[in-house]
């Protein structure tokens, strides 16, 4: 006999629950997709349609949105997403590619600016076609319009720091951490300026160090995730720091090697370590926003973060090919964001599955005492679990505690 937990039964009904969690999400996204083609504006439409093409996770969460704020968002992405195609082409000269990541946010004023031979694919088609996304940038609000300009300039500025540099990587935990602010963390700050001008309250445009834990916890899972990616770049990028990796190998490299096993362990388990402090920080914005759609938004990225990082945790595979969480799994969290109280049990879950895994690795090790607090924080319901109305296009079933 199979317990309950690993039955054929149960089994079956996990892949129907994640098969009928992928229909839903596809059917919203394709509902928001109609109605705003029913609208008639060709490039708002290109919008939309590129959203899904160079980006299927955050086009998910960004349709949870209402309206306006879901366009000017929308736009946000893209020009974002443009500005990190120029820097992650690594055939642009260096001089060339500095002086348009300086110079990309004045573009967003620039009605017949478009960019060719820069990315692949659909990120190439993006930059190809930008002057139909400054028209729909130029049709948003000054309110939407001026978070987007400032925080493409902070950006390409900081951007363009590093591609200056001589090193190939990061030397420094501090320049880990300053690599994803630019990158990430400033997403945060232009997202909330944007909420902030419209459903949220005011105040949240002046949570700066709430909202840069945010996206760098985002980030951090990110750069762990990719680093097999990020090394077979021509040539490499290396986002994981000196400091860290230093300390077990002399060249990076040497951790996608067999003999370099344990080592490699050791220092991806270090940086799971370090992503997890800006949990508290996460939940506390989380725990500020009123919006039901803003609320989805924000905490959709957040728990299919914190799934990804158990998945990573000491996981060999990060070093040979690619570590994800299965899209039925992906599907059933989007589709279970509804308000605070789920987040903290989607946290409580793989927080709690973290520290088993880490109690086998070395039960007495820093990361098990660092998911103790971070459990400790996901288990103050009376502080945490402000619940957030549910005005949500689609029914959410709660999973049971």
């Amino acid at each position: 006999f199979f317990s309950s937990t690993c039955s054929p039964m149960w089994f079956l009904c996990d892949w129907v629950a994640k098969l009928r969690a992928v229909l839903r999400a596809k059917r919203w996204q394709e509902q928001v997709v109609a109605s705003v083609a029913a609208e008639g504006d060709p490039d708002v439409v290109f919008c939309y349609e590129k959203l899904q093409k160079v980006s299927r996770s955050f086009a998910s969460v960004i349709m949870q949105l209402d309206g306006q704020v879901r366009d000017a968002v929308c736009v946000f992405y893209l020009v974002l997403r443009a500005l990190d195609t120029v820097e992650d082409d690594m055939t642009l000269c260096n001089r060339m590619k500095v002086s348009e990541l300086l110079a990309f946010h004045e573009r967003l004023y620039q009605s017949d600016f478009t960019l060719h031979s820069v990315g692949s694919g659909h990120e190439r088609e993006l930059l190809e076609n930008f002057n139909r996304i400054q028209r729909v940038f130029g049709a948003l609000s000054p309110e939407h319009q001026q978070p987007i300009v400032d925080i493409c300039e902070r950006m390409g500025a900081g951007m363009a720091e590093f591609a200056q540099r001589q090193e190939p990587h990061l030397e420094t935990v501090a320049e880990y951490e300053q690599y994803c602010h630019y990158v990430a963390g400033l997403v945060g700050h232009g997202l909330s300026r944007i909420f902030a001008s419209g459903p949220e309250a005011p105040v949240l445009a002046t949570q700066l160090d709430i909202a840069n834990s945010m996206g760098l916890f985002l980030q951090k899972v990110n750069i762990i995730r990719d680093y097999l990616e990020d090394i077979q770049e021509k040539p490499p990028r290396m986002f994981w720091p000196k400091e860290v990796w230093g300390q077990y190998a002399e060249d990076l490299h040497a951790f996608r090697h067999k003999t370099h096993q344990t080592a490699a362990l050791r220092c991806l388990d270090d940086l799971v370590h370090d992503a997890l402090k800006h949990i508290p920080q996460c939940l506390e914005y989380l725990r500020a926003l009123r919006d039901p759609s803003v609320f989805r938004f924000c905490a959709i990225p957040q728990v299919l973060a914190i799934a990804t990082l158990r998945k990573l945790y000491h996981n060999p595979r990060v070093f040979s090919g690619v570590v994800k969480i299965d899209k039925g799994l992906a599907c059933q969290l989007i589709m279970d964001c509804a308000d605070m109280a789920a987040v903290l049990r989607h946290f409580r879950r793989f927080l709690t599955e973290l520290r088993s895994e880490a109690e086998k690795v070395q039960r007495d090790g820093p990361i098990v005492d660092r998911l103790e607090d971070m459990l400790a924080v996901a288990n103050l319901k009376s502080v945490w679990a402000v619940q957030v109305p549910a005005k949500l296009p689609l029914t959410v079933t709660p999973i049971p505690s």
